[in-house]
């Protein structure tokens, strides 16, 4: 459905991040002549904020290029509800093909509890992208990405289902699981 870097979800997460990650249904829409090519603004409900909170505490108003040939998203009014990222640019929110934005419907369980309770436990952590073998870390900080390998660049098992979290002795790993990690691991190696 939308064209973005799906994986990123797994970073994120992290409060430092630059911008904004907010979970809101869209309310409405309307167009508006701003730049040379108009722009859709979508009045929203913000359920949650994980991100983003010293530059706008609470978002309205979604921005976006009114052509998806510049990038500009396609939001259902009062049907879904969506995960979305952009940034702030004076006091405004603007997000487009190249965030993270999907319907929270079709998050697994795993990315919406990653939200919630485990990437801003990997926000030290790298992820280090795997295109072709062999692949390896060469940090105790990275973790293996490599959805890349059988996917070609689409959101794979791993990134839906997985989180690159700090372990015990600095090492970062993924982890999967509904208990918190386990303070005695200090390198998992799944996946």
């Amino acid at each position: 459905m939308l064209k973005a870097s799906r994986f990123l979800i797994i970073r994120e997460g992290c409060q430092e991040s630059p911008g904004s990650m907010i979970r809101a249904k869209v309310v409405g829409k309307k167009l508006v002549k701003e730049g040379p090519f108009g722009t859709l603004v979508y009045t929203i409900k913000q359920m949650k904020m994980y991100r983003g909170f010293s530059k706008m505490p609470h978002v309205q108003y979604i921005h976006t290029e009114a052509s998806e040939s510049l990038c500009g998203l396609k939001l259902e009014v009062n049907k879904y509800q969506y995960l979305l990222t952009g940034r702030v640019y004076e006091g405004k929110m603007y997000t487009g093909l190249c965030n993270f934005v999907e319907r929270w419907d079709q998050l697994t369980l795993s990315q919406r509890k990653g939200l919630n309770y485990r990437y801003h436990l990997g926000c030290n952590c790298k992820i280090k992208s795997c295109y072709y073998l062999p692949c390896f870390v060469t940090s105790k900080n990275e973790c293996l990405w490599t959805d890349m390998l059988s996917n070609f660049g689409y959101p794979g098992y791993q990134s839906k289902h997985y989180a690159c979290i700090r372990q015990k002795g600095g090492y970062c790993s993924w982890y999967r699981g509904w208990a918190p990690p386990d303070k005695s691991i200090s390198n998992a190696t799944d996946p």
